[in-house]
């Protein structure tokens, strides 16, 4: 066969070659977006159900509370009580949310299905006996177990697992505070600072959303709405008022995650004994609360976000309720920070109002936002929360916001795993994979 001949079946066969690639990887994006859409869905209908059986179930130990106030004496020993509990069945599910952000980033350890119920006890009995703390803790990891546990049902490979968990982590956030969108992008931002896996967009936003309509829909548990009212018209001056704020929020939520990591160095060293340790806290929560001459700082802080957003509040609330969450949290309590960081950031921007003459309910959204992005490290997340919660009116003013909160905050955050994906600053040289507790240690 000469040469010429051999040409056009080479060419005839190099391009049928061509047409098969093409359809291979036409075919290859529907299946992917197929997959991951039924297990995000499926992950949000397992984190929406948990995180409805958790809202409902805060909701009776809270008015529990509220109706026996004798039980916050009874909160050194069920401290101890969790704190044993973890030490004789936790484990490595102590580690929490780190334990998540640790897998996602490139982790190959197991995270346990007793992590789960362990969170959702503690968390309870927190919130029972008069601890401040938070609720997105629990809802993270219990999608993350959840997820995980999946991911081994169906025999994920070390890539798709980790964007399993980062679903797990959408669908809890998003189902437990009714924000599908911010829920999508809290699990993409939250485990490397600084970069976000636009891989996981999909599954993570059929998790969050889903989640969300499994919690709100099929359980009908309801969420708390607030009023921003009345919205600035754009000016220098309003503008350079908002940084001035947004300035004071980023520096809070630093204190806060100062002040939470240094109580849990301060409680370890002073009490090696977990039990003991947490013992010892609720202690001192029970002397600060007769102390301070008020239960307001007790629980999610709900009624101080809903003074902040109406009537008003005392000046230093937002101090008053950043200490008790540190000293809970830093003693070994179960929970999370998220809700209690809405309460200072809300509270505070209610007591700047006044110096800054502009609306209350305005500014406690702000600093409900980014009081959180900055301890969060999450700026895109936190500024679609905002809109979820308050409209998109004031869109611009809540970037801004979390914008300059985010840079403020520096290396620091709630989340001592999170890796330093690109530094907030040109100025600072971080090593790769940098961690914020390894920064610390650091410097």
């Amino acid at each position: 066969m000469s040469s010429q001949e051999a040409s056009p079946r080479n060419h005839e066969r190099t391009k049928g070659s061509y047409l098969i690639g093409e359809i291979k990887n036409f075919a290859a994006f529907p299946g992917s977006f197929i997959k991951w859409i039924l297990l995000g869905s499926i992950v949000g209908l397992l984190t929406g159900t948990a995180s409805a059986f958790f809202l409902i179930s805060l909701d009776a130990v809270t008015d529990w509370r509220y109706m026996h106030p004798w039980l916050l004496w009874l909160l050194p020993l069920g401290g101890a009580l969790v704190s044993y509990a973890y030490m004789k069945w936790g484990k490595i599910s102590a580690k929490g949310n780190n334990l998540i952000l640790e897998q996602i980033q490139n982790g190959n350890e197991r995270i346990p299905l007793r992590m789960a119920p362990l969170v959702l006890f503690g968390t309870l009995v927190t919130h029972l006996l008069g601890g401040s703390a938070g609720r997105e803790g629990t809802a993270v990891q219990m999608g993350g177990t959840l997820a995980d546990s999946l991911s081994r049902l169906v025999r994920l490979g070390p890539l798709d697992r980790r964007i399993l968990l980062m679903c797990g982590i959408s669908g809890g956030f998003g189902s437990v505070f009714g924000t599908p969108l911010a829920g999508t992008m809290f699990g993409l931002e939250v485990a490397v600072l600084g970069l976000i896996s636009y891989r996981a967009l999909v599954p993570c936003f059929a998790a969050s959303f889903v989640g969300h309509l499994t919690t709100v829909n099929l359980w009908g548990v309801q969420h708390h709405t607030y009023q921003i009212g009345q919205i600035p018209a754009l000016s220098g001056t309003v503008l350079l008022k908002v940084v001035a704020a947004s300035i004071l929020f980023g520096l809070t939520s630093m204190l806060f995650s100062k002040l939470t990591h240094y109580f849990k160095k301060t409680f370890s060293r002073a009490v090696p004994n977990p039990v003991l340790k947490t013992a010892l806290g609720g202690g001192f929560i029970i002397v600060m609360v007769y102390a301070a001459g008020t239960r307001d700082y007790l629980g999610l802080g709900l009624p101080l976000i809903a003074d902040s957003f109406g009537e008003g509040v005392s000046p230093f609330a937002f101090l008053g309720k950043l200490l008790f969450t540190s000293v809970t949290l830093g003693s070994g309590f179960q929970g999370g920070e998220v809700t209690p960081l809405f309460a200072i950031g809300a509270s505070l921007g209610h007591s700047l109002s006044g110096w800054l003459h502009l609306h209350g309910p305005f500014l406690a959204a702000l600093g409900f936002i980014a009081v959180f992005c900055g301890a969060a490290n999450t700026p895109v997340a936190c500024f679609i929360m905002g809109i979820e919660l308050f409209g998109s009116e004031g869109a611009l003013y809540m970037f801004i916001a979390c914008l300059v909160s985010y840079v403020f905050s520096g290396h620091s955050g709630i989340y001592s795993s999170q890796q330093i994906g690109v530094s907030k600053s040109s100025l600072l040289s971080i090593p790769p994979d940098t961690r914020l507790d390894s920064d610390r240690a650091r410097r």
